[in-house]
């Protein structure tokens, strides 16, 4: 069997759909790679709610998928926007990544007692998500956000220019990257692992999906012995949630589920509106992505009503 695998052409997305390539081959697929030019590659001078998210990086990649051109696709799956069209569906989580943020700060910047965002005062911080703004705005309003967009390569060297004083990504990417044989920050660099439960990633980070035709029963058989069911567990919280509150992927709001030592499912969120970050914080014993999900949402609005 063979099935042709849509990505990305950027170095990160190339290396996720390559690991996702090498396991369906263990699996006896042969995959043919294909590469597609999306929207958001092409426009790098501009926020990304001004390209045009949700699904930024997704749309050309799904319309390769419902015309033929391939026969599925991987995206990281925050990426991807809660309503997918109807033609497609997600067949396949494999197991999650690291889901956290992770700071990378000059030494100069680099502030030990500074609580869980070691900076120092005033320092200017590099990112184009409006959920790691609003999140730095809490938790150090002393910091300045400043906008930075680009692949890894490019956001590595405007750090070591100075542009910044320390730069956000999703430390995920940086370890696939790194797997890969691709970009690595500076060992002169303070590299820090934000709590995800104070500063709340973003829905399903760290997890990429395979998405397929809904019709073609045989993509959906051979990718789904890819799935992961703790990951496919938690990622549905957080989307059901991210579906609810309606936001967009370039919306300040970040969801985050985990499996707690107890058998139990908790979900952190986070979300701004009106100028206030609203915070929640539930769990349950099952595996009901409904009932967390809503119990989430419900506290997010009882915040907002607290608030006002």
């Amino acid at each position: 069997m063979k099935l042709r695998l849509g990505t990305r052409g950027s170095a990160l997305a190339w290396t996720q759909s390559s690991t996702v390539a090498r396991a369906l081959e263990q699996h006896g697929v042969e995959v043919e790679m294909v590469r597609i030019k999306t929207e958001g590659d092409r426009d790098q001078a501009r926020p990304f709610a001004e390209v045009g998210a949700p699904g930024l990086f997704v749309r050309a990649l799904e319309s390769a998928l419902i015309d033929g051109r391939v026969d599925l696709a991987v995206h990281s799956y925050k990426d991807l926007p809660s309503d997918s069209p109807d033609e497609l569906v997600v067949s396949a989580t494999p197991p999650r990544a690291d889901a956290r943020d992770r700071v990378l700060i000059a030494p100069s910047a680099f502030g030990a007692d500074a609580g869980p965002i070691p900076l120092r005062r005033g320092a200017r911080v590099g990112t184009a998500s409006a959920r790691r703004i609003a999140l730095l705005g809490e938790l150090r309003p002393d910091v300045t956000a400043e906008f930075l967009r680009g692949n890894v390569d490019t956001r590595l060297q405007r750090l070591a220019d100075g542009d910044f004083d320390a730069i956000l990504l999703a430390a995920a990417g940086l370890d696939r990257l790194a797997a890969g044989g691709g970009a690595r920050p500076s060992p002169e660099l303070h590299a820090r692992e934000l709590d995800p439960s104070l500063f709340v990633p973003a829905p399903s980070q760290g997890a990429v999906c395979v998405q397929v035709r809904r019709d073609d029963a045989d993509a959906i058989v051979a990718t789904k012995k890819l799935d992961d069911a703790e990951t496919s567990r938690a990622v549905a919280v957080e989307r059901r949630l991210l579906a609810l509150v309606e936001a967009g992927c370039q919306a300040p709001f970040g969801a985050y589920a985990r499996a707690t030592g107890t058998g139990k499912l908790e979900l952190f969120a986070a979300l701004e509106r009106d100028g206030r970050l609203r915070r929640a914080h539930v769990a349950g014993g099952d595996a009901e992505v409904e009932t967390l999900a809503r119990a989430a949402y419900d506290r997010l609005l009882a915040a907002g009503e607290a608030g006002g």
